[in-house]
């Protein structure tokens, strides 16, 4: 898939996910097969970048290229500067978001909310493009409501604009991640503009992924939901994809030794108290186990060495558990 001067040496890109995506969840994306991975979601009112927050959200992995940035706001001139500020700080790509649904941002007529202002989105996208020499990339949704899908509309608006590559959700701003995502509007737009198609939403298993590829005909997907405690999802859906034979997942004992990692990776990226704090969602999605013991340990506790020790005895006690299922599982067969 091609981006500007960029081919990716996979068509599958890490959504950006606010909260989610950080540097340290990004590089492990990456390391199991993400083409691409885009930051999380970046104010375009770059008075507000001295916040801790967006300071962590503008450390870019400038050595995996392309590095994308995503910003967003409602003021062509404000998402123009911020744009050029990216760049500055070494952005390969600038992604805009037009699909957001949520309501903090959707209240300032930001995200998806800028669906409903077609003239406002040409204006945006006529402004950071004139801004910056790197390609610009755009992510929407359908539409605003199911009833008004204007998401084609868009579409051609964005390639008359210069954008380089377009991500589509299938799910209007009025779904937001409820039901199913529909790939109709996607394969539509493929068939009638002439810009990268990447398809997102619900690609969450090798199967399905073949399926929506073969439908849309889209360039690329983008993975959102179904990385999260799942890194790995790149790895395995790449290897269907390049039908190499190696579909399996992961071991457990494999996939402990990534988390624990990842710890390493966030304790080191964030300092040791908020790193905790931090990884206790990633936690969360690893384990899919808020009510367990484990788990309710792991939210009292403020110490970083504490909750890596906690967590590595617990990934040992799940490895064991499984090992005693297995030995039985077998001995039975052989009964």
């Amino acid at each position: 898939m091609q981006i500007g001067p960029y081919t990716l040496n996979s068509p599958l890109i890490l959504a950006p996910m606010a909260g989610f995506t950080d540097l340290p969840f990004r590089r492990l994306c990456r390391r199991f097969g993400a083409g691409m991975t885009v930051s999380e979601m970046v104010t375009s009112d770059t008075g507000l970048w001295h916040s801790r927050k967006s300071h962590f959200r503008l450390q870019l992995d400038l050595e995996a290229k392309p590095c994308s940035v995503q910003i967003a706001g409602a003021d062509p001139k404000k998402l123009a500067e911020a744009a050029r500020q990216c760049v500055q700080l070494g952005a390969h790509i600038i992604d805009i978001n037009m699909g957001c649904p949520a309501k903090k941002v959707c209240n300032v007529l930001a995200g998806s909310s800028l669906l409903k202002d077609e003239k406002r989105v040409g204006d945006i996208l006529d402004a950071v493009v004139a801004a910056v020499t790197v390609p610009v990339t755009l992510k929407i949704r359908t539409g605003w409501d199911r009833a008004n899908k204007n998401a084609l509309t868009i579409a051609k608006i964005a390639a008359d604009a210069g954008i380089q590559a377009l991500a589509v959700h299938g799910r209007t701003r009025a779904d937001r991640f409820t039901g199913q995502a529909e790939y109709e509007t996607i394969r539509l737009i493929k068939q009638n503009v002439d810009i990268p198609i990447i398809a997102n939403g619900d690609i969450d298993s090798a199967e399905k992924t073949l399926g929506i590829l073969k439908y849309t005909q889209a360039d690329g997907l983008m993975i959102g939901r179904a990385a999260q405690g799942n890194p790995w999802i790149f790895q395995e859906i790449n290897n269907a994809l390049t039908n190499t034979g190696h579909n399996q997942s992961l071991s457990f004992a494999e996939r402990g030794k990534v988390i624990l990692q990842h710890l390493e990776s966030i304790y080191e990226y964030y300092g040791k108290p908020l790193g905790a704090r931090i990884a206790r969602k990633h936690l969360a999605c690893y384990f899919k186990a808020p009510q367990s013991s484990y788990w309710r340990e792991v939210c009292q506790i403020e110490s970083a060495s504490d909750q890596y020790r906690i967590t590595q005895s617990y990934i040992s006690s799940l490895l064991e558990q499984s090992t005693i299922a297995l030995t039985q599982s077998k001995h039975s067969v052989a009964a």
